[in-house]
């Protein structure tokens, strides 16, 4: 899966919030690590609400099984990256 375009429009957002807290005199450094947690956390999310859709739109059984799997695996390292 590309994630190319997702990571780059999530950067952008992380730094956008991250100047309008400067402006507002909340500044706190954000590590590099954390950028990269939020990321990845915000991948996740994309990827299950879009294998939520395609599930919802499914007609075939074994591709929502398929489906169904994909979700439960991402709803597991979404709970390990809240850990």
């Amino acid at each position: 899966m590309a994630r190319g375009w997702e990571s780059k429009s999530i950067e952008a957002q992380i730094e956008e919030n991250n100047s309008t807290s400067a402006n507002q005199g909340d500044h706190r450094a954000v590590s590099q690590g954390e950028v990269h947690s939020k990321i990845r956390k915000n991948n996740l999310l994309l990827s299950r609400k879009r294998i939520l859709q395609q599930l919802e739109s499914s007609t075939s059984e074994r591709y929502s099984e398929q489906l169904r799997r994909s979700l439960a695996e991402l709803d597991a390292q979404l709970k390990a990256t809240s850990d």
